[in-house]
């Protein structure tokens, strides 16, 4: 593939991932409307149905927040990324910055200044992992700041245990309330160490609604806390309800012996995302 026709494509993914609502997500915010009881709710998810509607009638980006550019790329073991792969990814972000558009917000963490085209200062962010195969996939999330804020890590005492991940996470969810613009996906990190729990969270919050670990404990877990935190009332919006999070998603890796770890991110409901298999 040509380097134009690349960026091009990388642009067309960006500018769908910020328009459009996977259909999962939608499917899922439908289903939460059909189910939720609270009146309040209700009204709120009327609202987030309508906004979806207006985005995908107008083309235009579903919320005024189109987050930082991040992207997660696999490269197949097989296959050959462009020499000049990261420019690529680059020139399609300041295209999608101005055209959209996408509205600037990277800025300096010293002195807040905005580069103005969503690059600079590490800007897109690329996390790479080698899969089998001949393929690459790339997948784009522009992560905004509300729900980016209602992250979490905690170091936790080994002899805590899983009951103890448990009761951080749901207090943690307690703390978050609406702020996460409710109802939004859950991603958890277990095991590894800061970074990689915090890591592990956010690759969570991009598999699809629905879509358990392989794992048959993990994805039990997952089916625990979706439970329980749709039992806290929190609801759309923080206002009241029993749709508090469309899914809860866990990752996991190995762990030290001394530590037990847990990161939380999350995706609001307009979990923006999309993916571009090369």
């Amino acid at each position: 593939m040509k380097e134009r026709e690349l960026e091009q494509k990388v642009y067309q993914m960006i500018k769908r991932s910020v328009i459009y609502l996977s259909r999962d997500v939608k499917k899922a915010i439908f289903k939460a409307y059909q189910n939720e009881k609270s009146k309040l709710g209700r009204l709120q998810l009327k609202n987030i149905i309508d906004n979806i509607r207006i985005a995908e009638k107008k083309k235009i980006p579903i919320c005024q927040d189109t987050g930082v550019p991040i992207f997660f790329v696999k490269v197949g073991k097989k296959a050959k990324l462009p020499l000049n792969f990261e420019t690529i990814l680059k020139r399609a972000v300041k295209r999608a910055c101005k055209e959209v558009p996408l509205r600037p917000n990277v800025v300096s963490p010293i002195d807040r200044k905005n580069t103005n085209t969503d690059t600079g200062y590490g800007f897109p962010w690329i996390h790479y992992e080698r899969i089998p195969g001949k393929k690459i996939k790339i997948t784009f999330l522009p992560k905004g700041g509300g729900a980016e804020n209602m992250s979490a890590l905690g170091m936790l005492n080994p002899i805590d245990g899983l009951e103890g991940v448990k009761d951080f996470i749901i207090n943690k969810v307690k703390e978050f309330g609406g702020k996460p613009c409710s109802p939004y996906i859950l991603g958890v990190g277990l095991g590894g160490s800061s970074e990689i729990a915090l890591y592990l969270a956010k690759k969570a919050t991009l598999r699809p609604i629905g879509k358990r670990n392989k794992n048959p404990r993990v994805a039990k877990l997952e089916n625990e806390l979706f439970r329980k935190i749709n039992k806290l009332g929190i609801g759309p919006m923080g206002l009241g309800g029993n749709t508090t999070v469309l899914g809860v998603n866990i990752e996991f890796a190995g762990v030290h012996v001394a530590v037990n770890c847990v990161g939380l991110n999350s995706l609001c409901w307009a979990a923006r995302k999309s993916t571009l298999i090369i």
